[in-house]
């Protein structure tokens, strides 16, 4: 039997660089916590901007904190798709080479010329939690979903250390295929 983790749906999101926040939101703005997230320090916020790409535009799109170091627009396939950007599954902050868009906020504007991503899917997990998964921060694994759509999807990233708790992280597409809810548990196979 596979090692249990909660799995959570990522919904399109970004993360901005201080520099984009008080561009968007006014000078000396600092991000207001709405609530926090499972993975620590992490949290989402009250900010929510609009992202714009050649064919349309996503509003009111959630800002999660802290600050980053650089800005990075989190996508599902059919978000992405909706608004004219062919963006590329990518691992956090792998950012070289991926496309761009504009981000409008209610004291500005910002142009970014690459940081659109489709998140990798990963599952997070502390130091521990990894020994006892049997697995190790950058092994790739798959996870298996049970149930009327359930599914096994591979190319699962483990990210694992300190500042991850046990999660895995599927965006909206991925999740809905699977019929995956709040309640939704998958299994990690090696």
């Amino acid at each position: 039997m596979g090692y249990k983790v909660k799995v959570s749906l990522s919904n399109k999101h970004l993360h901005l660089k201080a520099e984009d926040v008080e561009k968007l939101f006014g000078i000396g703005h600092e991000l207001t916590v709405s609530k926090p997230l499972v993975q620590p320090r992490q949290y989402a916020c009250e900010e929510k901007v609009d992202i714009v790409g050649p064919k349309g535009a996503l509003k009111g799109v959630r800002v999660l904190g802290p600050a980053r170091p650089e800005t990075q627009v989190e996508l599902a396939v059919t978000d992405a798709r909706a608004i004219g950007i062919k963006a590329p599954v990518r691992e956090s902050a792998k950012l070289a080479g991926t496309p761009g868009c504009r981000l409008v906020g209610p004291c500005g504007e910002v142009e970014l010329d690459h940081g659109v991503i489709v998140a990798l899917r990963h599952v997070h997990l502390s130091e521990s939690q990894a020994k006892e998964a049997g697995v190790a921060d950058k092994d790739v694994v798959s996870l298996k979903v049970e149930g009327e759509r359930g599914l096994i999807f591979n190319n699962v990233l483990v990210r694992a250390g300190d500042g991850h708790e046990k999660e895995v992280h599927l965006d909206t597409d991925e999740g809905n295929a699977a019929g995956c809810s709040a309640e939704t548990i998958g299994e990690i196979i090696k």
